[in-house]
């Protein structure tokens, strides 16, 4: 692991730490007031199709905004694994999960660049946290060769419209935080780099961008026969 990318991870963690106590209440103002952040969370559940008892990857978990959509489609005999960087976010998660009383519920904290999918999953979710990975196509990837047959891979992110417009600037920053410039998450264009691992990866991958391009929601469904690039 190269020092630049341990560096970024350890912002990651510092900037989430200072945000884990109050996260779930300005979420809700989270690119910018007004965001219908709700419904796109409730749209990207909706097109993991997912079925009870089901085993789902949440990567990026944060402190767990959606394991109650979740755990509703997938009942007490599920299970639903959820992955963070940060120990502060995993905390507030760990929290949520024990005032529902959910018993199906594990934790892991590890950048998702490292973290090693668990083979034969029927569900992997990300919302508002895969374009700040450096690496984002190649988790898309192996977490597609991890799906059964028929799982379903689904990416909820923001991203800069085709035409930037210049209160986009304040769109961008909310969404890379402290951890990474601005030019440099446009210049990433890390949304690219998930559309087309999901192509590759996956049958039937589909791209909707949502609210005039500014959010991205992306989903494919598992083969069964893939393997992952150096895998």
């Amino acid at each position: 692991m190269g020092v630049t990318r341990l560096d970024g991870a350890e912002r990651l963690i510092e900037v989430y730490r200072r945000k884990a106590a109050r996260y779930d209440r300005t979420s809700r103002l989270f690119p910018v007031p007004g965001y219908p952040q709700r419904s796109q969370r409730l749209r990207a559940v909706r097109a993991l199709g997912l079925r009870a008892g089901a085993t789902v990857v949440e990567v990026a978990c944060g402190t767990g905004l959606n394991f109650p959509l979740l755990e509703d489609a997938i009942g007490p005999g599920g299970r639903l694994i959820g992955v963070d960087l940060t120990d502060a976010m995993l905390d507030r998660a760990r929290a949520r999960v024990a005032a529902h009383g959910w018993r199906n519920v594990e934790l892991v904290q590890s950048d998702a660049e490292e973290f090693a999918f668990p083979r034969g999953v029927d569900a992997i979710l990300s919302t508002y946290a895969l374009t700040q990975v450096p690496e984002c196509g190649a988790v898309v990837a192996r977490g597609a060769a991890a799906l059964v047959p028929g799982g379903r891979w689904a990416v909820l992110d923001l991203k800069a419209p085709d035409r930037t417009p210049a209160w986009l600037a304040r769109l961008g920053i909310a969404a890379v935080g402290r951890s990474a410039s601005l030019e440099e998450w446009l210049g990433r264009r890390p949304w690219e780099a998930i559309r087309a691992a999901m192509r590759d990866g996956l049958d039937d991958a589909a791209w909707e961008e949502l609210c005039f391009g500014t959010a991205f929601l992306a989903s494919g469904t598992g083969a069964g026969k893939r393997e992952a690039p150096g895998r």
